[in-house]
């Protein structure tokens, strides 16, 4: 199978025979789980006793070989075995005076390089990038662009002979920019960088959530995370967090400009944020072809779910402490330096009294067979110790008010930690962070709409907030991945999750602002188009998962380059779709 490797463990051992253990390098302070017991030789046939096993190939492994007899450990070996591998561990005796033994690793017959796939596919991506953007270039000489237009389409030549001998209209020149200067006068044009983020982030989960190749790489940690550099860069669902913030102030403030009352505002967050919980709840329980779903087994939990509680939250409390001149980017403070926050400090005490509420929940409530404060997997992790303490408090929550039946059943800490109790990684004390992350956006929209066409103040405050939530990440992490005071984690959503990636999203926003909006470097394409298609895009893509041209039957399903072309096929089908439906001006919102 995939991600697996052949292992024969040959006992040369004539009197005991030998327990197998194993040990995966990624499970942080976990039990040795038993793999086979290998018989001692045969001395009359003088063959070794043999059995062979499967072992895992993501992370390194560390195998313990323990003696029948006394059960005392013989030798202990820690190898990364490649995908397809077939490897022999030969234990014999060396010394007949000392019974000294070792244990030998031998390669009989090489893995592959399953990451191959991976480089062939960047590859060609970034040649039909390098086609498009010569294409591109090349369009912007006009006996090209002419030749272009002529072979296309010959009723051109007329409109490009008047254009050449007269001044053509707006609506025929077709080398004009129809895009108005950034912050123009009503109304105001709409940043393609903030488009370009969101369209990022949806695309990378899309790819994500429909098996990024089976790559273990491309998933998240099965507990806490940031140990590889995808993760660092690739928190997908915080990011759209982030940016949905930062999208909620600049939406909120061209509503009020443009005469809205704040009831009416608050009428359409409320029913805004009704429909992402409904089309939510609908789309973590399709069973569309399976009858009527069961209250029983509906899970309450989901993405959407927490988007549309996040924003309800947070769009609220800019609603409610908006100040006046705020629509319009204009404060009247007695720091301008920092009127993009000082004025609105009731907001700050509103989320940090939402922090405080976190941590005392998390640290301080008692739960019913768990050390308070447990921040662990459960399972085997920490000694097997508190098998049942999936998540500590925020797991009790949920499977106390939610109950275990409507929440996520398949958490990723069983595969590595081989849980068995219920854990949703959406449930409801994380969502106190998601609100954290969605304000943290907010103030980088505050910046852009309070500094506007001050791009050089812009970058400065970007850079220097991701610094602050860098520095307050090292603090609680101590820059560990297990032995800080709160670790990074995605499934706890815990504080040192929300500050890590809003960090990196500051600084990526950052550079896309400074290429897209400040320099006109790049368009923000493909990105921009499923950006403005969001919710179309992630919805689409979660109903339509299992069908065609999405996924089809694959000769080997043991195959990783069979997997990524399906999913990277997929996921360019949804970059294409978003683009088509720009194209004629069509957009989903809610």
């Amino acid at each position: 199978r995939m991600d697996q490797a052949l292992l024969l463990v040959l006992n040369e051992l004539p009197e005991q025979g030998l327990r197998l253990a194993s040990l995966s390098g990624s499970c942080h302070q976990c039990l040795y789980q038993y793999l086979a017991f290998v018989p001692p030789s045969n001395r009359s046939l003088r063959a070794p006793g043999t059995v062979s096993v499967m072992v895992d190939t993501q992370h390194p492994l560390t195998l313990q070989l323990n003696g029948s007899v006394g059960d005392t450990e013989l030798c202990k070996i820690r190898y990364h075995f490649g995908e397809f591998g077939n490897y022999s561990l030969v234990v014999k005796i060396l010394s007949t005076s000392t019974k000294a033994v070792s244990c030998d690793l031998v390669i009989n017959e090489g893995p592959i390089n399953s990451y191959l796939p991976v480089l062939f596919a960047f590859l060609v991506y970034m040649g039909l990038f390098a086609i498009l953007i010569v294409g591109h270039l090349s369009m912007k000489i006009n006996p090209v662009r002419n030749w272009v237009y002529k072979t296309l389409n010959p009723r051109e030549t007329d409109r490009l002979i008047n254009s050449e001998l007269g001044s053509p209209n707006a609506a025929d020149s077709a080398s004009s920019d129809p895009t108005p200067p950034l912050w123009s006068a009503a109304p105001r044009q709409r940043l393609r960088s903030l488009d370009t983020f969101r369209g990022l982030s949806l695309i990378i989960m899309v790819f994500v959530n429909y098996g990024g190749g089976k790559y273990w790489f491309f998933k998240h940690e099965s507990w806490n995370d940031m140990s590889t550099p995808f993760c660092i860069f690739f928190t997908l669902f915080s990011r759209f967090v982030f940016i949905m913030g930062t999208s909620i102030v600049l939406s909120l403030s061209s509503m009020l400009r443009w005469g809205s009352s704040k009831q009416k505002v608050l009428g359409k967050i409320l029913w805004r944020s009704f429909l992402l919980i409904l089309l939510g709840i609908i789309v973590v329980n399709p069973n569309y072809c399976l009858g009527p779903l069961s209250w029983d087994t509906l899970r309450i939990p989901g993405v959407l779910q927490r988007l549309g509680v996040t924003y309800l939250v947070v769009a609220a409390l800019e609603l409610l402490f908006t100040k006046p001149g705020a629509e319009s980017g204009i404060l009247e403070t007695s720091c301008p330096a920092l009127q993009d926050v000082l004025p609105y400090w009731p907001q700050w005490i509103c989320i940090l009294t939402l922090e405080v509420i976190w941590l005392c929940l998390t640290f301080l409530l008692p739960v019913p067979g768990c050390p308070r404060g447990y921040l662990g997997p459960g399972g085997i992790g920490d000694f097997g110790n508190y098998p049942n303490c999936t998540g500590g408090a925020a797991g009790y929550i949920d499977r106390l008010l939610l109950g275990e039946t409507h929440i996520y059943q398949h958490p990723s800490s069983n595969v590595i930690y081989q849980t068995t109790m219920p854990y949703d990684p959406e449930g409801i004390l994380g969502t106190i962070n998601s609100i954290f992350m969605a304000f943290l956006g907010l103030q980088a929209g505050k910046i852009l709409l309070f500094y506007r066409n001050q791009h050089k103040q812009i970058l400065c405050r970007f850079v220097i907030w991701s610094i602050v939530m860098g520095m307050i990440s090292a603090i609680l992490t101590k820059c560990s991945k297990e032995e800080g005071f709160i670790p990074i984690n995605k499934n706890l959503w815990s504080i040192s999750y929300v500050t890590t990636t809003s960090c990196f999203a500051f600084i990526l926003l950052s550079l896309m602002y400074y290429l897209v909006d400040v320099k006109k470097l790049w368009s923000g394409a493909p990105f921009f188009y499923p950006g403005m298609n969001s919710i179309l895009v992630y919805i689409g893509h979660e109903v339509f998962e299992n069908y065609f041209p999405f996924k089809w039957r694959m000769q080997d399903t043991q195959s990783h380059a069979e997997h990524l072309t399906q999913n990277l096929t997929a996921t360019t089908l949804w970059v294409i779709i978003s683009y088509l439906l720009y194209r004629r001006r069509i957009f989903w919102k809610i």
